[in-house]
């Protein structure tokens, strides 16, 4: 899947049964679901996890929250708006996906 086929994805009724944790989130996220992308990323001890967790809060407006996980992420960094981040983190996830 590439990012095309991923935001095309969107208008469907669930997301594909392949995404990871953290793309199901993002998915969610597009979808306007906050809460479902929340709960996908809330507890994962991963570096992408914790990359879309960081995200979600900063998209949420909690400054604080977001900074702790931009850390946890190894990330000491913010995309210059919501939207750029979101397609980066999509696109990384994506590339990732396909070299595993």
């Amino acid at each position: 899947m590439n990012a095309e086929d991923f935001r095309a994805s969107v208008a469907q009724q669930a997301p594909p049964t392949t995404l990871s944790a953290p793309l199901a989130a993002l998915w969610w996220d597009a979808k306007g679901d906050w809460s479902r992308a929340h709960a996908l990323v809330d507890e994962l001890e991963t570096l992408e996890g914790m990359a879309v967790h960081a995200y979600l809060h900063r998209k949420e407006g909690s400054a604080s929250n977001a900074d702790y996980w931009y850390q946890r992420a190894g990330r000491s960094f913010y995309r210059p708006v919501l939207e750029a981040e979101w397609e980066v983190l999509v696109e990384a996830l994506l590339c990732g996906a396909e070299k595993a």
